[in-house]
């Protein structure tokens, strides 16, 4: 099947069909698997294409004996190829494998920097992807380390995950293409639905304690599947908006485990006035969502706010893959940190600063954490103050889906 999952990930999620430069980010943990992209990439005639190769261990070391100051001077963490190929129109493809635990020992407020720096280093490449002007991806592929993570004392562990990653990725279908497609038809419909409602406020609950309002601005819009220029999620389940970043308020709980950088938090919670962060606690990794918090003055407000069923082919599965690209989509989920240009009627053709007037947060971070539950309740109330069942019991409601 990984022959089936690469022609997905290149024809579905790549846009190379129309386009001939590919940038690829990967660990070298899965550089065999990334070879074979490579080699079916040149026999489509794409001839420029740049490996970023990272090294988790190498990133190991380096954080553990540099300074502050020497990481932010590191070219290591400098990014800046990521513009030199977004000038040239590639398509980007990020091929990620989880190393849970890997910086247990290293300062939060060095995993903080470094994923500051990732982002903040190319400009040019997030100013293009949040005007939707060009094509990324972000899939994954199993290494030993998190396959034995996710299943300890299994010496099938790689197979089973590979597999099951297959499997949400829809990969062990006849036609992977025709059957995202089939999803994706759903989710547009539900998209259209919510987009109708003239929603000004949802409210979300559930046994955890999470008790949140999170407002949409006018002209809303819930995105997801190819509402860009391909599935920017391997897989993606997803629909998507970005609420009013200074009105969020309430309490919200984690209900999956959250591994950021290398570093996992899990069991927290965070409370919000005003939109933005005014308390938190985790039972694991506290220092680390803190500095995901106080990435910068607006990483402490919302950017996104994500529906996904609790019945969903990710969650029936079972367990937790441990990497937020696929637990997310098993899960409602928020975003502290950027929202999404497409999220707001015309906000492709405004500048950061119309955006963040309209509501649509501004951030060099963007951090997903999973909320959904299988007795999640979001009841949406309308500009005229009806209000409407958006998820009953985790999925949502007939009013959304009939």
């Amino acid at each position: 099947m990984e022959d089936k999952y690469i022609e997905l990930l290149i024809n579905e999620c790549t846009n190379l069909k129309n386009n001939k430069v590919l940038f690829i980010n990967y660990s070298s943990e899965v550089k065999p698997f990334v070879s074979k992209i490579v080699s079916y990439a040149k026999n489509m005639g794409v001839s420029d294409i740049y490996l970023e190769e990272e090294d988790i261990n190498y990133t190991h070391d380096l954080l553990s004996k540099l300074s502050l100051e020497e990481i932010k001077n590191d070219p290591y963490f400098n990014k800046k190829i990521w513009d030199t190929y977004a000038e040239k129109g590639a398509s980007f493809l990020m091929i990620e494998t989880e190393h849970p635990h890997v910086m247990d020992d290293i300062d939060p407020e060095k995993i903080g920097l470094m994923g500051k720096l990732k982002r903040e280093t190319k400009p040019l490449y997030r100013k293009l992807q949040r005007e939707c002007k060009l094509p990324w991806c972000i899939a994954c592929y199993p290494g030993e380390i998190w396959a034995k993570d996710v299943f300890p004392n299994d010496s099938d562990a790689l197979d089973k995950l590979r597999d099951a990653i297959f499997k949400v990725c829809m990969v062990d279908e006849s036609n992977p293409s025709l059957a995202w497609d089939n999803y994706i038809e759903r989710n547009t419909a539900i998209m259209k639905k919510l987009n109708s409602l003239d929603l000004n406020r949802l409210h979300y609950t559930n046994s955890l304690g999470t008790d949140l309002y999170v407002y949409l601005p006018r002209g809303y819009i819930y995105a997801g599947g190819r509402e860009r220029l391909c599935i920017v999620n391997m897989p993606s389940y997803e629909v998507f908006t970005s609420p009013v970043y200074d009105k969020t308020h309430g309490i919200v709980y984690s209900s999956k485990p959250l591994m950021y950088n290398g570093s996992l938090i899990d069991n927290f919670w965070i409370k919000f006035e005003d939109g933005k962060v005014c308390d938190y606690d985790a039972k694991v990794g506290k220092d680390v969502l803190k500095e995901i918090i106080e990435t910068d003055e607006f990483s402490c407000y919302l950017g996104e706010a994500a529906l996904v069923e609790y019945d969903s082919p990710i969650s029936n599965l079972g367990f937790n893959f441990g990497t937020t690209l696929i637990d997310e989509n098993a899960s409602c989920h928020l975003a502290l940190g950027a929202g999404f240009a497409e999220c707001i009627s015309g906000g492709l053709n405004m500048t950061v600063e119309e955006l963040k007037e309209h509501g649509v947060n501004d951030s060099k971070q963007h951090v997903d954490f999973m909320i959904g539950t299988s007795d999640l309740t979001i009841t949406g109330e309308t500009v005229s103050g009806q209000k409407i069942p958006i998820f009953e019991n985790g999925n949502f409601s007939s009013v959304i889906t009939e």
